[in-house]
């Protein structure tokens, strides 16, 4: 029998204690209906089947406190379920004896104790409770038919069924009934535990959106903040670039001030696009065209301008019209050039590629770095996830959102060779 995990044994410790403290209150409510509705209050008389019955139920006692004992220690959580199944329905089964038989209306506590295992168990507790039950109640009729077992001596014995004509009907009804409610019973823990993972999920989708909303509001203000004081350094450095008294090794220095004031300014963009989400304006435009604006500033620019990172184009030179963001759709390929160029050594391309595949447009960005581990593909869409050191996170989930925002969709391919291949598929306008 498999360990549960502690999560799984803490919510059946739960289950388990609810249901035990449901037994005891059923146990009360049992022994008192006996003691005055059969007894009339009369402890003195202690005939036949109300002492089956109080025996029984002082025997449902002990074990309801050997259950707490277990449960306390919070260890052999499973056994103790299946062991209270087994001796749930051994305490129908006197029930049924002494009340009627096999025709006793007590045979319906067989599918309550089935419904109990479902919600404890699941599945196989129902079952499990069903096939015990029924094996029970199947040899308390096969004692009476074969005058194993006599009716109770204060019973009238014309009401108990001891022949095969008047076994039969009360074990065909009463075996169906108890398959049925396994077969509800078993469904809705199968429902209920779906449902549960689903709320779980659900809840801890909703604390991520709130840590990244919050992570947001944070980006957006340091975002603001950095952007003024990076214009007056970008504007500056324009300026110092042009007096003519700077020698080379000064120009160079400028070149890379001026080269990273621009990433950082695509980092401060990217960061207000996660925070100040709006809607997109769609109008006609034609991504050929755009996607070739883009590669063409992304080759003179970071390790694509000092030639360490080449990329390339596959695709018509105009035609392929898309109704989108232009804005937008270009952050979208900027972003998964930048990526890839940043991803791949030295010496390698970045592939960009444009088709249209029926009434889909599909553009395909493709570089040479160590690709994307199968646990991440899950999680490079998140903002703030990188899989870089020197990753920040942000570029892909902008990505992911312009796609969601255009109705389009985007998958990650990392191949065994190496790399990884970012395909975004948009309707055609």
């Amino acid at each position: 029998m498999t360990e549960l995990d502690p999560t799984e044994n803490e919510d059946l410790r739960t289950r388990l204690a609810w249901i035990t403290a449901a037994r005891l209150g059923f146990l009360v409510l049992l022994l008192t209906a006996t003691t005055f509705f059969y007894l009339r209050g009369d402890l003195n008389q202690f005939v036949t089947s109300q002492g089956v019955v109080t025996v029984t139920i002082g025997t449902g006692f002990g074990l309801a406190i050997v259950y707490a004992v277990v449960l306390s220690t919070g260890r052999q959580l499973r056994p103790l379920a299946y062991a209270q199944i087994v001796f749930d329905q051994a305490t129908w089964t006197v029930i049924v004896y002494v009340s009627g038989g096999a025709a006793s209306g007590a045979t319906s506590f067989y599918g309550l104790t089935c419904l109990l295992a479902a919600i404890l168990i699941g599945r196989r507790g129902a079952v499990a409770a069903a096939i015990v039950g029924f094996s029970f109640y199947l040899t308390l009729c096969l004692a009476f038919l074969n005058h194993w077992l006599e009716a109770p001596a204060d019973q009238l014995t014309r009401n108990y069924a001891t022949s095969s004509e008047t076994l039969s009907y009360p074990i065909l009804t009463n075996g169906l009934g108890i398959v049925v409610v396994t077969m509800l019973a078993g469904y809705l823990a199968h429902r209920l535990k779906r449902t549960g993972g689903a709320l779980e999920v659900a809840r801890e989708r909703a604390e991520h959106a709130e840590r990244l909303a919050v992570l947001g509001r944070i980006a957006a203000g340091l975002a603001h903040e950095i952007r003024n004081p990076l214009g007056a350094i970008a504007g500056s450095i324009e300026m110092l670039r042009e007096s003519p008294a700077l020698s080379d090794e000064d120009r160079r220095l400028c070149d890379i001030v001026h080269r990273e004031s621009d990433r950082l300014n695509s980092l401060v963009t990217d960061m207000m696009e996660i925070a100040r989400h709006k809607p997109p304006e769609p109008e006609l435009t034609d991504v050929a065209r755009l996607a070739q604006e883009v590669i063409e500033l992304a080759r003179h620019s970071e390790r694509s301008g000092a030639g360490d990172v080449s990329v390339r184009f596959e695709g018509p030179e105009a035609g392929l019209f898309v109704q989108c963001d232009g804005a937008r759709m270009r952050q979208l390929i900027w972003n998964l050039v930048r990526n890839g160029v940043q991803a791949s050594p030295p010496g390698k391309d970045v592939l960009v590629s444009l088709a249209r595949e029926g009434q889909r447009i599909v553009l395909v960005v493709r570089d040479r770095g160590p690709g994307v581990p199968e646990d991440s593909k899950g999680q490079i869409f998140d903002a703030f996830f990188t899989t870089r050191s020197h990753g920040t996170g942000i570029g892909l989930a902008v990505v992911k959102r312009v796609v969601d925002d255009h109705g389009g969709s985007i998958e990650v391919i990392s191949p065994e060779g190496g790399g990884a291949e970012f395909r975004i598929s948009l309707s055609v306008a």
